[in-house]
């Protein structure tokens, strides 16, 4: 049937339009195509008979549209032979804006002071206007404010206290908001009498709202209040019951209350007030908010058979409540015996051919109405099998159910009979024929007769009944490690006029072996077996696997259980129950142990300084695989530290926990006194005092700092000064009564808040001459050497001075490939000795400026095999001669080879850093990239090895190679 897929809108024809055509649409869709009609205000528009009106597929085209014939409410209607549907109204209305009336206008003439209200009297129009007053001439519009309004309601200029500012001629313009049509009034001259001032008064509302305001939710309300008066009123506003909504505005000095989006909470009463100094006066009006109807359930398209019973509801809610009415084909439905018809529901009993047809309920309040539709397809036929004759397999000893579903309607008559005789074996609602615990005489064939009273049809079942099909899978139960195979055999005993398909389950979900990774493959080498192999097992394998059989007789499902042993997985997050300055105790949940046993536990922390995450020692040593809890001992204090907890099984080790919430151990006091306590680079009559500092790592808390003690050599007492500075590497100590070169006993020590820590071994550190103190003896002179290019003066060269009477120097810092001079003088606390005779020397070329690349590394347990690209000396740069291989933290361990590979062997149980430079005459060249590699613990039971390259590289392997291959991180 017809459904709508544009209905008419509201519409508004200039008159002023030079086209003078109005165009109405409507669309709808059906099959056959609908045909198309119009009503005007519930009257047929004979578009044949009246030469304005035409029809262009739905759409109305009026040709010379005048509002007399034409204003008024248009409805659609579209129609088949299935039936016929009405559209919505849609209102028609016309833009027009009339002339004001040529008629001159009379003087207005009152007392300065005195309030006035100048009428508009607008010309006919349609639809709104808006009002404006020009004072004398244009474009001199007047301009509102607390004494002078303009009502968008009336029209009128109310002037609340007139000045001698305000005599003049005003004019009234109007303007259409759909044409934009402008049109002004005569002239209204405004004068003053002469016979005096007018006195003060109370206010009086000229201008104000409808007592009853009626709105639509949803749109903006503008509330007018205006009063005369002398002085001029102030407008207040308020809500008797409740409060002024929050977005409300108050426009044209508050003589506008502006409620925009208007809800239902928003009705009541409302009151404007005007005051002055003379009195007040108020005006109460009400505000109501209606809705138009919106649907809440709709009816739908529907398909009975012929004498049941329809039943229909629709709902729709509005303010006021809406009423319901119903059309059967464009038409009013009235209620009759068979037609019931009660607050939105139809319900038509007896069904009968002629109550198909397009049916629409109307929900309808005064302020508008909407439409739902719907199709009733009443249907009558004569039975009809889809399928016929049916060949149906069943197994012996199973029910088999024999189904007869013709099309038909009303519903038919259902009889069954073998092989000719009429059968009663089992007969259920559904006209199903169910035989229960088969056998093979139940064999031949079933007729399902069919009638109704249109008619009659047949369905032929051949039923024959097979042996039961037996499924074995084996191994039922089987046990294997992680990285072995396996394989799954599924034969099959069964009817061999029967072809059997096989599927296989994992936990009751069919397995998909394209998206394993090869791990699965199916294997059928007789047409009643299939084998199922998995290669190189992983945790995840684990399960129950099931072989179903399944032929067009019998489905047979036989399972087994698959255990798979590996690694143990995570251990439960690690909690910190309890924190001192070098110890943690921990707790955490045994993870799965993956059928093994777990043997042993491995703690780990990491702080800010380690290098990752590092092994730590335990309370108690080692942590058995029955512990939930330890104690990780020598820690530093003063620390954040997170840790993290490692199984292990006799499989191997498994992913570490989830790391603890970072804790910080508690202060203590400091245990690590500064190194290399030394002097010098001091002034005259100065002890200069140096060290290296504490790293934050043993510092041990907060407010560290160093405490310099001092005595000159043979006193008893020492001097002690504060440093408190963490990051101080110097003190200088002045006293001017101490000669040069004075020697002192020299000690530094640490303290923070907890207290004080160890001091650093004595040393001898000598006063200052006025150049540079001196350590550990009597050194009575030094050395100076001087280098300075060739071709250059020695004055631009460098100068290095000796720390006593030392005989050898390194200098650095020097250009390569460069010839310099050198020369010696000695110096003492006299003065500087003859400089000897310079000789020349010659640097080497730079060290090669590139890194050595394509790191590749494979890694066989502990043992680490280590190859890169050749590094490629450019033409100012020293030859290669070999590589340097630096290992773990700060690279403590060095290997060298003149080879671009080597074999390394690391420890068990830590994370290792490698990196290599290239090494030449001209000294190490720039660092590769870093290579991370982790060691296992314990003695493995399988070989790992793990492939690693910083860049794509290929790897060759021999052909049926197993691989695994590990992305660390």
């Amino acid at each position: 049937g017809p459904v709508f897929i544009q209905e008419p809108d509201d519409a508004i024809f200039s008159l002023d339009s030079d086209d003078k055509k109005v165009i109405m649409n409507c669309e709808a869709r059906g099959n056959p195509v609908p045909t198309y009609s119009w009503l005007i205000n519930g009257t047929i528009v004979d578009a044949e008979a009246d030469f304005r009106y035409s029809l262009i597929d739905g759409n109305l085209i009026i040709h010379n549209a005048s509002e007399a014939i034409d204003y008024g409410r248009y409805q659609c209607r579209a129609e088949n032979s299935i039936g016929t549907v009405q559209s919505r109204d849609a209102l028609l209305q016309f833009a027009y804006l009339g002339e004001f009336s040529g008629r001159a206008r009379g003087a207005v003439s009152v007392r300065e002071g005195q309030g006035v209200v100048l009428m508009c009297a607008p010309p006919p129009h349609s639809p709104e206007i808006i009002y404006s007053w020009v004072f004398n001439e244009l474009p001199s519009f007047v301009a509102e404010d607390s004494r002078r309004f303009i009502s968008q309601e009336t029209g009128h200029l109310y002037i609340s206290k007139v000045q001698p500012s305000d005599v003049g001629s005003y004019v009234c313009q109007v303007k259409n908001t759909v044409t934009n049509a402008r049109v002004l009034s005569p002239p209204t001259p405004l004068t003053l009498k002469t016979d005096g001032v007018m006195g003060e008064y109370e206010p009086k509302i000229e201008a104000h709202f409808p007592q009853t305001v009626l709105a639509a939710k949803g749109i903006t309300v503008r509330l007018e209040c205006f009063a005369l008066g002398n002085p001029v009123p102030t407008i207040t506003w308020r809500k008797m019951s409740g409060n002024i909504p929050k977005k409300a505005r108050l426009r044209k000095s508050q003589a506008v209350l502006e409620i925009p989006n208007i809800q239902l909470e928003d009705s009541g009463s409302y009151e404007c007030k005007a005051e002055n100094t003379r009195g007040g006066t108020a005006f109460r009006g009400h505000l109501q908010v209606y809705t138009l109807p919106q649907w809440i359930s709709m009816i739908n398209d529907t398909q009975l058979d012929s004498g049941e019973q329809l039943h229909w509801e629709c709902r729709a809610t509005g303010k006021p409540r809406p009423t319901y009415r119903w059309l059967r084909n464009g038409e009013p439905l009235n209620s009759q015996s068979r037609v019931e018809m009660v607050n939105g529901e139809l319900i038509i009993h007896r069904l009968q051919q002629a109550d198909s047809g397009m049916y629409q309920c109307i929900a309808e309040n005064k302020y508008g109405a909407i439409y739902s539709s719907a199709e009733l397809k009443i249907l009558a036929s004569a039975p009809v099998f889809s399928t016929n004759p049916i060949r149906l397999i069943a197994t012996v000893g199973k029910d088999v159910s024999l189904e007869c579903r013709p099309r038909a309607s009303p519903k038919p008559r259902i009889s069954w009979r073998k092989n000719d005789r009429r059968v009663q074996i089992m007969l259920l609602r559904n006209n199903t024929l169910r035989i229960i615990n088969s056998s093979r005489s139940d064999e031949g064939s079933y007729v399902c007769r069919a009638e109704n009273q249109f008619g009659s049809a047949e369905l032929t079942i051949v039923l024959l009944v097979k042996e039961p099909m037996r499924v074995e899978l084996s191994p039922i139960r089987v046990e294997v490690t992680v990285g072995e195979s396996v394989v799954l055999s599924c034969k099959v005993t069964h009817d061999p006029s029967l072809d059997v398909s096989f599927l296989w389950l994992l936990n009751n979900q069919p397995l998909n072996t394209q998206q394993e990774g090869g791990h699965f493959e199916y294997i059928q080498t007789q047409s009643s077996t299939a084998d199922l192999m998995i290669r190189s097992i992983l945790l995840k394998h684990a399960g129950k696997y099931g072989c179903r059989a399944q032929t067009s007789a019998d489905s047979v499902l036989a399972e087994a259980e698959l255990l798979v042993r590996g690694p143990p997985g995570p251990p439960g997050v690690v909690i910190v129950e309890e924190i001192t300055d070098t110890t943690a105790t921990l707790s955490w949940s045994h993870g799965v142990d993956n059928h093994s046993p777990i043997t042993t536990y491995n703690v780990q922390a990491r702080s800010p300084v380690s290098l990752g995450w590092q092994t730590v020692k335990t309370d108690p040593e080692p942590v058995t695989g029955n512990m939930e809890s330890a104690m990780a001992v020598e820690l530093n204090p003063w620390v954040e530290y997170e840790f993290r907890v490692v199984a292990t099984n006799g499989i191997g080790t498994g992913d570490p926990s989830t790391p603890s919430r970072a804790v910080r151990t508690k202060e203590a006091v400091p245990s690590v006194a500064p190194a290399n306590v030394r002097g010098g680079n001091g002034r005259r009559h100065e002890l200069v005092i140096s060290w290296e500092p504490v790293s934050e790592e043993f510092q041990n808390g907060e407010g560290f700092g160093y405490i310099v003690a001092f005595r000159a050599n043979g006193t008893r007492g020492w001097k002690e000064k504060m440093v408190t500075s963490a990051d101080s590497t110097t003190y200088k100590y002045r006293d001017e009564t101490f000669p040069p070169l004075t020697p002192f006993e020299v000690r530094v020590g640490v303290y923070n808040n907890k207290g004080d820590g160890p001091f650093s071994e004595v040393v001898t550190v000598f006063s200052a001459e006025g150049g540079e103190g001196r350590k550990l003896g009597r050194l009575s002179c030094w050395e100076q050497v001087s280098s300075w290019k060739d071709m250059e003066q020695e004055e631009m060269g460098k100068k290095k001075r000796t720390m006593g009477n030392e005989t050898t120097m390194l200098l650095t810092g020097l250009d390569g490939n460069t010839q310099y001079l050198i020369s010696v003088k000695g110096f003492n606390s006299v003065g500087q000795g003859p400089a000897s005779s310079p000789i020349k020397i010659s640097t080497k070329k730079n060290a090669p400026s590139l890194p050595p690349g394509n790191l590749m590394w494979i890694q066989e347990g502990n043992n680490v095999s280590l190859s890169w690209d050749p590094v490629k000396a450019r033409d100012n740069e020293s030859e290669v001669i070999g590589y340097k291989v630096g290992i773990g933290r700060g690279h403590s361990q060095v290997m060298r080879t003149p080879n671009s590979a080597v074999v390394l062997t690391l420890p068990e149980g830590g994370t290792y850093i490698i990196e290599v430079r290239a090494v030449s005459e001209g000294g190490e060249g720039a660092a590769s990239a870093q290579v991370r590699v982790l060691t296992s613990s314990g003695k493995p039971n399988t070989i790992k090895f793990v492939f690693g390259y910083l860049f794509p590289r290929p790897i060759f392997l021999s052909a049926m190679s197993d691989v695994i291959i590990v992305l660390a991180e």
